[in-house]
């Protein structure tokens, strides 16, 4: 070999990326995504204690609630109650689901406590509003709890995907609310409905939600980038099927839901406008027709590490935007582990796909 052919060697030797294109071994991503996932749960909970730490009970001026709501407020506020009573069943089912998985177990413990909260506090609109008496309340919750909330799917993927829009469509609901209760509705029968505690209700709630959001999307974003064909196809079917849950356990919701979407607060405007093109954006998803359409046409099916990939899901998925995306995550939740001192016992090291480029 010519010291030339040598140089040369070395060169392209230098220029290899860290894992071969592809290579990465099934074990190998499900590694990365759980050593990755771990890390973003310590930095959402070190987060959530020192910014996100409220009192459903202390932290709101109850004797100040209004008592004079509208009808139509008084059936959300029940219907708020009402989905937020299966708490113990969505936590319990989904600690269940990843109990495998130190970093979302742990992630939807923390989940289930931050929206026992949600409960208290949903609880105590209906107490103080006194449009319903405390016995009929302990009678409904009866009612409610008597019936028993199934997961819609059971695999973590589907889940996971399920969680990420509910939690978007849960946020953007309490924060339209929270306009009502700010006096800015258009709505005749809302207009009268502003109420400053409602409002505090409505924000805070909708904050921790925005949070359980961005957890959910970050953990879709690292499934996305290692395993893009499994997650895209599970994203269609999640997309396709998708209802707000414990609809069919929950007495007189179909009223509830005509009610809410009558006044501007959720319904097909919102689901499509601000939950799921928000959802398919934050993802580096190419809107939602060409997501089943790139889909449909792919169909391939990965091989026994993952790796099957087709180039027309690359179609559909901004993949280097995404990587991109992936990156600031593990810089963010680096730097964290850098300042409390993990880094220093176990580092938390980016690996690229190497798929696509990425």
């Amino acid at each position: 070999m010519t010291i030339r052919d040598a140089t040369l060697v070395r060169e392209l030797e230098e220029q290899r990326p860290a894992a071969p294109s592809g290579l990465l071994s099934r074990a190998e991503k499900d590694r990365l995504v759980e050593r990755a996932i771990v890390g973003l749960y310590r930095w959402y909970l070190d987060r959530s204690q020192a910014k996100r730490n409220w009192s459903p009970d202390s932290g709101f001026d109850w004797r100040s609630f209004r008592t004079d709501h509208s009808p139509a407020m008084n059936t959300m506020l029940e219907g708020f109650f009402g989905v937020e009573q299966y708490v113990p069943d969505y936590v319990g089912k989904l600690v269940t689901l990843v109990r495998r998985s130190h970093g979302r177990s742990q992630f939807q413990i923390r989940w289930g406590a931050e929206e026992e909260k949600h409960t208290s506090a949903w609880l105590n609109t209906l107490m103080f509003a006194r449009f319903r008496s405390p016995q009929w309340l302990d009678q409904y919750q009866e009612t409610l709890r008597n019936n028993d909330w199934k997961l819609p799917w059971d695999d973590v993927l589907h889940m996971l995907f399920y969680t990420l829009i509910q939690e978007r469509a849960t946020e953007i609901t309490y924060l339209r609310t929270a306009i009502i209760a700010a006096g800015y509705s258009d709505v005749p029968e809302l207009r009268d409905d502003a109420d400053p505690v409602l409002e505090s209700v409505c924000r805070t709630i909708a904050v921790d939600e925005a949070a359980h959001y961005n957890f959910f999307n970050e953990a879709s974003r690292l499934m996305l980038y290692y395993f893009p064909a499994e997650a895209l196809d599970a994203l269609v079917d999640v997309i396709k099927h998708f209802a707000m849950p414990a609809g069919d356990i929950i007495p007189d919701f179909v009223f509830f839901e005509e009610v809410v979407a009558r006044a501007g607060v959720f319904g097909p405007r919102q689901y499509v406008g601000d939950v799921l093109q928000t959802v398919l954006k934050n993802l580096s998803v190419n809107g939602a027709r060409a997501l089943a359409d790139g889909v449909r046409r792919s169909r391939v099916v990965p091989d026994i590490e993952g790796n099957g990939v087709s180039s027309s899901l690359f179609e559909t998925l901004d993949y280097e935007h995404l990587k991109a995306s992936v990156e600031r995550l593990y810089a963010r939740v680096g730097q964290f582990e850098s300042e409390v001192g993990y880094a220093e016992v176990q580092p938390l090291d980016f690996v690229p796909s190497g798929l696509h480029g990425g």
